[in-house]
């Protein structure tokens, strides 16, 4: 229980650090926390929805693509990651959470694939360095 409320909050901060990153991204929840206005619990649903995702669906489609990401050396997994925050932005819009990436959803285009690449690589680069932070606890504990 503990392992899955510290990937939510990883992920929040990873989210975050997306939307203050890349210009694709609006989520209007994250630009107004820094004005202590508007829905914090918005950034937090996105957390946990991308924790999910990535606790449940990543290792299924990793194993299913794993001819693909040897014949590409790994590149395929950048695009896995994309694709994954995509599908976050879907869901995200299915519960009312206004979360968009390029213009998805509703809209499609090479902007919001670009733009999900980009925050994927972001929010990856992010729980690799809160992930390092958080490895004392795990040696603690």
């Amino acid at each position: 229980m503990i392992d899955l409320l510290v990937k939510v909050l990883v992920n929040a901060v990873g989210v975050y650090v997306a939307v203050l990153v890349v210009p694709q991204i609006k989520f209007p929840a994250a630009d107004n926390l820094l004005k202590l206005e508007g829905n914090w619990w918005e950034i937090i649903i996105v957390a946990l929805i991308l924790a999910v995702i990535n606790s449940y669906i990543k290792p299924i489609l990793k194993l299913l693509s794993f001819p693909i990401t040897l014949l590409t050396m790994g590149v395929f997994a950048f695009i896995l990651n994309a694709a994954l925050l995509l599908l976050a932005a879907f869901i995200a819009d299915l519960v009312s959470v206004d979360f968009t990436i390029g213009g998805f959803p509703p809209n499609f285009t090479a902007d919001s694939f670009v733009g999900a690449l980009i925050a994927s690589v972001v929010i990856s680069v992010v729980s690799i360095v809160l992930g390092m932070l958080d490895r004392g606890r795990r040696i603690v504990i």
